[in-house]
C-alpha cells in the first residue's frame, strides 16, 4: 500500500469534506504499513504485515456530535460515512462539553520519517533477526526476539480550513536471553526512527551478557537499597508521572497532583532540583506528531522544571471553564540527564542494586502515585563498587514522585521502548536512595 503524500491527503479530505450538510465537520485519516518477525528458542516463528487506511468522520450539529469510520475510499463509501456520522448526530444526546473544531493552525517541523524504515523489506527483518540468532545459538543460549517497524501518516481537515499532516516511522526490537537450564535471564530493547541506527548484534551481546551473569542468583532479604534504575528500568516508573498530568483530574480532587480546596500543584516544587521532565515535538531523537489528536499545536513544553510543577494537560473545555490555556497533552517524553555512565554510579555505591528491567506495573495509590511490580531479566547486588553476584527478583513497592525526590545521580537520556506502554521515551539511567522492595520472587 502507498502512503498518502500530503498533497494526496488533502484532496481526499477536501473531497469528503465537500459532502458534509452539517454544522461542522472534521476528518481524521489514517495510513500506515506495520511489518514484524517473532521468533524464540532461536527459531523464527512468525512474520508478517499489515497494512490499515481508516478514515474517521465527525460531525455536529451544535452541541450533538456523530462519529463514523470506514476502510473504504470510492466516492459512495466516502459519502456514506459521512452521512453515517450526521444521522448519529442527529440522534446523539447534546455534549455540554463540545466546543467546536478549532480553524487553522500554525505547527513546528518535525522529522520523524526516515526512508530507511519506510522501506524495510521481510529480508531485512530477518538479515537483522539472523545476526542475534546466530550470537545465541553459538553461545549455547535461548533467545526469543521480537522486531517491529512502521511507517506511515495521519492527516486532519476540519469545515473551518484547519489542515494537519504528519508522516512517521519507528522500529521497536526486544529480545529476552535465558540459559539452556532457565536459571539466567537477560533483556534489552531498543527503538528509533530511523531504522540504520539498530544494532542488533550488538544488542543481543548485552542481553546475552545479562543471562550468564544472572544464572545462580542468591537471596537478598526485602527492605530499603540504593537501586541503579536502567532507562528500560526506569520508564516504567517515569511515565506514570505524564499519566497522571491532566488538569481536571488534578481539580478535581482525583490524582497526585490536586491539593486541598479544589487547587493543583502547579507552581510546587514536588521532586529534586535536578529533575527536568519536558515533551518536544522537534526532538531529534525522539520526533512526535508537532499537532495533537485535536488539531491543537504540540510545542517544546515543560512539564517539570528543576523539580517544580510548570503545566498540566488542559482540554479546551476544561481551559475554557478554567480561564487557562489549553494545553495539549504531552506527545512524548523526555527527561534531561547529567553526566554519570552506568560505570560511574556502580563505582560510586557501596551497597546497592542494579535493575534491568521494571514489569508488571499495577497501580496502588493514584493519591501519591505508588505502584507496585516486579524486577525481571538480571538483577545484580552491588557491594564496595563492584557488582558482586545476582540476586532473586524482588516485589517494589514506590512511588516515582518519592524516587525523584531520593536521587543520587544520573545518567546520559537513551530511547527505550516502556514494556508496560511500549512507548518510546528519552529516560535518562537513575540512582535512587531507599528504593522499596517488599518480598522475594522466584521468577527469573
Amino acid at each position: 500500500m502507498t502512503i498518502l503524500t500530503e498533497a494526496e491527503a488533502k484532496a481526499l479530505l477536501t473531497k469528503v469534506l465537500s459532502y458534509s450538510k452539517a454544522d461542522e465537520c472534521e476528518v481524521n485519516l489514517l495510513s500506515e504499513e506495520r511489518g514484524n518477525l517473532r521468533y524464540a528458542r532461536n527459531e523464527v516463528s512468525t512474520s508478517g504485515s499489515v497494512t490499515n487506511r481508516n478514515l474517521a468522520v465527525q460531525s455536529a450539529f451544535g452541541k450533538r456530535v456523530g462519529v463514523a469510520t470506514i476502510d473504504e475510499f470510492d466516492d459512495a463509501s466516502l459519502e456514506k460515512v459521512v452521512r453515517r456520522s450526521e444521522e448519529l448526530a442527529r440522534l446523539a444526546p447534546e455534549n455540554p462539553e463540545y466546543v467546536g473544531v478549532l480553524g487553522p493552525q500554525q505547527y513546528l517541523k518535525a522529522n520523524g520519517f526516515f526512508d530507511s524504515t519506510a522501506g524495510i523489506s521481510s529480508a531485512d527483518r530477518a538479515a537483522a533477526a539472523g545476526k542475534s540468532l546466530t550470537l545465541t545459538r553459538d553461545a549455547n543460549l535461548v533467545g526469543a526476539g521480537f522486531l517491529e517497524d512502521s511507517y506511515g501518516m495521519r492527516a486532519m481537515m476540519n469545515s473551518k480550513g484547519l489542515f494537519a499532516y504528519y508522516p512517521s516511522t519507528n522500529v521497536n526490537f526486544s529480545l529476552t536471553v535465558r540459559t539452556p537450564d532457565g536459571k539466567g535471564s537477560g533483556y534489552v530493547t531498543r527503538g528509533y526512527s530511523d531504522f540504520t541506527k539498530l544494532d542488533t548484534a550488538s544488542a543481543t551481546r548485552i542481553a546475552m551478557q545479562k543471562a550468564q551473569a544472572s544464572a545462580d542468583a542468591r537471596a537478598l532479604e526485602p527492605g530499603k537499597y540504593t537501586v541503579i534504575l536502567e532507562p528500560t528500568a526506569g520508564a516504567v516508573l517515569i511515565e506514570n508521572i505524564y499519566a497522571d498530568l491532566d488538569a481536571r483530574s488534578a481539580d478535581e480532587g482525583r490524582s497526585y497532583f490536586s491539593k486541598a480546596g479544589g487547587k493543583s500543584r502547579l507552581g510546587d516544587k514536588i521532586v529534586d532540583d535536578r529533575v527536568t521532565i519536558y515533551s518536544d515535538p522537534t526532538n531529534s531523537d525522539l520526533p512526535a506528531s508537532p499537532w495533537s489528536g485535536d488539531g491543537r499545536p504540540q510545542e517544546k513544553t515543560m512539564w517539570i522544571e528543576k523539580g517544580v510543577v510548570k503545566n498540566l494537560a488542559y482540554s479546551r473545555y476544561w481551559a475554557q471553564k478554567t480561564g487557562k490555556k489549553a494545553t495539549p497533552y504531552p506527545g512524548n517524553l523526555i527527561m534531561l540527564g547529567g553526566n554519570a555512565s552506568l560505570e560511574d554510579m556502580i563505582r560510586t555505591t557501596p551497597r546497592g542494586i542494579l535493575v534491568t528491567k521494571l514489569w508488571y506495573i499495577r497501580p496502588v495509590d493514584p493519591q501519591t502515585m505508588l505502584y507496585t511490580g516486579l524486577t525481571r531479566d538480571g538483577t545484580f547486588y552491588i557491594e564496595n563498587g563492584r557488582i558482586k553476584f545476582p540476586i532473586k527478583n524482588f516485589r517494589f513497592n514506590e512511588s516515582p514522585i518519592i524516587m525523584l525526590n531520593n536521587l543520587d545521580a544520573l545518567g546520559k537520556p537513551e530511547r527505550t521502548v516502556s514494556t508496560e506502554s511500549f512507548s518510546n521515551h528519552l529516560i535518562p539511567p537513575m540512582k535512587i536512595r531507599e528504593f522499596t522492595f517488599t518480598s522475594l520472587s522466584d521468577a527469573v
